[in-house]
């Protein structure tokens, strides 16, 4: 294949090609289905047993009855001719576990079918366009999971990278993380779980299994001169809060936010690389969106004030951390549920650590931007943000050394922190790429900027309607006049059957993808309560045993209860002005001040840490009522 038929992503289906390249005829193995899965079907009680090989090593991996063993060639060759070929794959993800009942059943995932996206350095980047998933107790008795599985990897949202080397690129990593250090990011490594089957009989992976990213990679090649110049923009979705549109929303307890995204922005060019890195992701609150949504944005709070509050530290605390300095561009308006959400991001982070350094720069995207025209982007939020992107600067290193480094990242969002979060941050990637292209010494033609500007527009788009397809079921709407309101149209009422009718399953299959089927037992309720979420990685028989010794790594702390029962509608029958607005606000604080028992009138005053209410009367007990359900026990 030439390079430019790799840049439309060309489906591979072809065999191992050779090229030769310069005068010493070095020969360059080109991608192909590399991988032989053979199986054996002897009748029971022989266990059926499953064996993997690659074109490149001369061992291979055996599973049988659950367990995963390398053989050296000799002890394949010596077992070979008892297998008959299954199929040939172009690389192997991992074992998907899943709980059937008391049983656990294995499956092994392998890429059937991929594309080339282009090629980065000596790495060559794929699209996952089809996978198999073979069942190693040769009984795929739960195919319902499994083909839902297979459809969100086969959705062309995955990628991996290969190199002829055998070292290839880490797509969780940006340009800056691979110069400090070569270890993989876990928040977007996709198929983490798939590996632990493997690791837990010690399977080097690297070796064995690809690593997955979930979100979009385009990649172009721009000649300039004689040099050969590659254009790519990579968006990163975290796994560590994924899903689907209004199934995740906001936070959960660790910070960690739902369709978290860095997207990079990154040239290169011989030895030299230039990057530019961009955040995005949902507003770090407990809320949601209940309920069947059909073009509406009604939005509620699922927690209080003050149990809002660690969860939004933790998030500022972890992208200091990561990234480096903060500023928020918040992109909510005024209509519906926005308001209310956007006024209850602002208190949280006026009333935070972090208000004295991570400003927030307000802008209303629908108020301003009207009809897709972008010159208020220019003219009111690009002055706001011009000081700051100067001190953070982006990343630079050529052969020798580190440059220049990005010291912060603007982390922008919208509702879903998709059209609108795209457009603004596809704003702020092309401001900063004249600097980019400057510093490589690109910039001298104006032709040859406004050919890198093109490319970028475009592949922002691309790389928008990628994360909105995973997150929303459609691509970006543009918001643009005339013919991009037909289109829009059509993607809204896609995205509203999609995200009300078909998410749910969706949700699921990530669920599965991401922790396994194992946490659906009495087993994985004690380890969600007494364990952290890293943990719950763990094979079933690790969890029961870290569960059954929770004592030992566990402290007990006395805490207070309140209970008590609540009269809903009882209020409403009293005449007495002193009990009309009793509210159930003061009866629950006020409790424990006025009840006469002792030991809740010590001096430290300290508070309830549970309240458990029992609700009476939900209905009102009026004749209606009671008619009603006298008639609905009765049928």
């Amino acid at each position: 294949q030439t390079e430019r038929e790799r840049e439309r992503g060309k489906r591979l289906s072809c065999p191992a090609i050779c090229s030769i390249e310069g005068a010493g005829c070095r020969e360059k193995m080109a991608f192909s289905k590399g991988y032989r899965i053979y199986h054996k079907l002897d009748p029971p009680p022989s266990p059926y047993s499953v064996v993997v090989e690659t074109r490149n090593r001369e061992d291979c991996l055996l599973f049988e009855s659950g367990a995963v063993a390398v053989l050296s060639s000799a002890e394949k060759e010596a077992i070979k001719n008892m297998y008959t070929k299954l199929l040939d794959a172009y690389g192997l993800l991992g074992v998907l576990r899943l709980n059937l009942g008391d049983n656990m059943l294995h499956y092994l995932v392998l890429v059937t079918g991929c594309m080339s996206v282009g090629k980065i350095q000596d790495s060559e980047v794929f699209r996952v366009t089809s996978t198999e998933f073979i069942s190693l107790q040769n009984e795929p008795s739960d195919e319902e999971r499994i083909s839902e599985v297979r459809k969100v990897l086969n959705s062309g949202s995955f990628y991996f990278a290969w190199s002829s080397s055998g070292v290839s690129l880490d797509l969780s990593l940006n340009a800056h993380r691979r110069m400090q250090d070569h270890t993989t990011d876990n928040r977007f490594f996709w198929n983490q779980s798939l590996h632990l089957h493997l690791k837990h009989y010690d399977v080097n992976c690297d070796d064995w299994v690809l690593r997955l990213m979930c979100g979009g990679v385009e990649i172009r090649t721009i000649y300039a001169a004689h040099k050969q110049a590659k254009a790519c923009l990579i968006s990163r979705l975290s796994c560590e809060r994924a899903g689907t549109r209004f199934n995740v929303r906001g936070t959960n307890d660790d910070g960690q936010v739902a369709n978290f995204v860095e997207t990079e922005q990154v040239i290169f060019l011989d030895d030299c690389v230039s990057s530019f890195i961009q955040i995005r992701g949902s507003i770090p609150l407990f809320w949601e969106q209940p309920g069947l949504q059909v073009g509406s944005h009604r939005v509620r709070m699922s927690r209080g004030f003050e149990a809002n509050a660690p969860a939004f530290d933790r998030h500022y605390r972890t992208l200091k951390k990561l990234y480096g300095k903060q500023t928020i561009i918040n992109l909510l308006g005024v209509k519906e549920g926005e308001h209310m959400l956007s006024k209850a991001f602002q208190s949280h982070l006026k009333a935070c650590d972090h208000a004295a350094d991570v400003p927030m720069v307000n802008f209303d995207y629908h108020q301003q931007v009207k009809g897709g025209k972008t010159d208020r982007l220019v003219t009111v939020l690009k002055p706001k943000l011009e000081k700051f992107l100067d001190e953070c600067d982006f990343f630079y290193c050529d052969s020798s050394a580190v440059k220049r480094c990005q010291t912060g990242t603007i982390r922008t969002n919208c509702l879903d922190c998709l059209d609108r979060t795209n457009s603004v941050q596809a704003f702020f990637g092309l401001e900063m790429l004249s600097k980019q292209l400057n510093i490589l010494g690109l910039a001298e033609k104006q032709q040859m900027v406004t050919r890198f500007q093109e490319v970028f527009r475009s592949m922002w788009s691309m790389c928008g309607d990628s994360i909105s397809k995973i997150y929303a079921g459609t691509g970006a709407l543009e918001g643009k006049a005339k013919g991009g309101k037909l289109k829009d149209g059509a993607r809204s009422v896609t995205r509203t059957i999609q995200n009300n009718f078909f998410d749910s399953s969706k949700q699921e299959a990530i669920d599965i993808l991401l922790l396994g089927n194992t946490l659906n037992s009495d087993l994985a309720d004690k380890a969600r309560a007494l364990l952290t979420t890293s943990t719950l990685h763990a094979s079933p028989r690790v969890l029961h045993g870290m569960c059954e010794n929770y004592h030992k790594f566990t402290k007990p702390k006395r805490i207070r209860v309140c209970v008590g029962t609540w009269n809903v509608n009882g209020g409403k029958q009293f005449r007495s002005i002193a009990f009309k607005n009793q509210t159930l606000n003061d009866w629950l604080l006020d409790a424990p001040t006025k009840d006469n028992v002792q030991e809740f009138q010590d001096k430290e005053n300290r508070p309830v840490d549970i309240f458990a209410i029992g609700f009476e009367e939900m209905v009102e007990l009026n004749a209606g009522n009671i008619h009603h359900q006298s008639e609905a026990v009765g049928s």
